[in-house]
């Protein structure tokens, strides 16, 4: 892995790892909502030595990414980081796990052909215009928790994720957790992203995942999926309570032309529950995108 920085909307700069030949089908992965590029290590290893360059992207106020100066964290500013990355590599596939496959969404129907010109594919993980309402609260309710006082410990950390998580194996080794936690000086450890993410501008509700699952978040990606003429798959958690059957089955309404791959044993987190068969669903779908 390499390291790298992009500079996305307004000039933020956004923390990037890249792997693989520069010369090969890129392809851009995003992670979601309060996770960051290291979700997608895994992935990013197998696609690579599958002969793609890949490059995982961490979103605006995640991980070592900048923070946004304005607490800007709408989903139409990351959409339009995701498309100002997607345009130096070059037509990207691009694959984004919830937030990140939103942006994504959002940033494909945005070039006004169908995504074609900014991406020669899209893979969703486990989102799509319909999601369940209460499934997106809890991961909201989930992030704000320890926002302000953080952790006393790492194991304290994974208490917090096996409660929202419980069917993922709890961790033997935590040092993969220093990753997602930032250690301050106040000897405690907190969230590895801006707290502004889920707060909002001006202190508001979670603007961000609140919106999303709002009606007219909803009949915007909505507008965005049915523009889709890029090859498209949906990759959905059986076991996810964000996303429905009847969600992916709307989906696959709006975008005729896309694929679905059910992922069993796998809840929202898809490609942490069952990274091998995520990984093969994915090259499935790649090896057969046009370049």
């Amino acid at each position: 892995m390499t390291p790298v920085t992009y500079l996305g909307d307004g000039g933020i700069e956004l923390a990037a790892d890249v792997a693989g030949e520069p010369g090969s089908p890129p392809v851009l992965l995003l992670h979601g909502g309060g996770q960051t590029r290291h979700s997608w290590s895994t992935t990013q290893r197998d696609l690579a030595a599958r002969g793609w360059f890949v490059a995982s992207l961490d979103l605006r106020g995640h991980g070592d990414s900048a923070w946004a100066p304005d607490g800007d964290y709408r989903l139409e500013t990351f959409a339009a980081d995701v498309a100002i990355v997607a345009r130096q590599l070059g037509r990207p596939v691009l694959v984004g796990a919830s937030l990140g496959g939103t942006s994504s969404l959002i940033a494909a129907a945005g070039d006004g052909h169908g995504g074609t010109e900014l991406a020669r594919g899209l893979v969703l993980v486990d989102v799509a215009p319909n999601i369940e309402m209460e499934g997106a609260m809890r991961i909201g309710r989930f992030m704000r928790q320890h926002v302000d006082d953080g952790f006393g410990s790492l194991e304290e950390v994974v208490d917090a994720i096996q409660t929202y998580n419980p069917h993922r194996p709890r961790p033997t080794n935590l040092e993969g957790l220093r990753k997602n936690v930032r250690l301050r000086d106040d000897g405690r450890w907190y969230w590895h992203w801006d707290p502004a993410f889920v707060v909002g501008r001006m202190g508001s509700e979670d603007e961000t995942r609140a919106a999303m699952a709002a009606t007219h978040r909803s009949s915007t990606l909505e507008a965005a999926a049915h523009c889709l003429t890029i090859p498209t798959l949906l990759v959905r958690g059986v076991q996810s309570d964000l996303l429905s059957e009847d969600g992916a089955r709307r989906f696959l309404e709006l975008v005729p032309h896309a694929e679905l791959v059910d992922v069993a044993g796998a809840g929202h987190m898809v490609a942490g529950d069952r990274n091998d068969s995520f990984n093969d669903a994915v090259v499935s779908f790649l090896e057969r995108v046009p370049e």
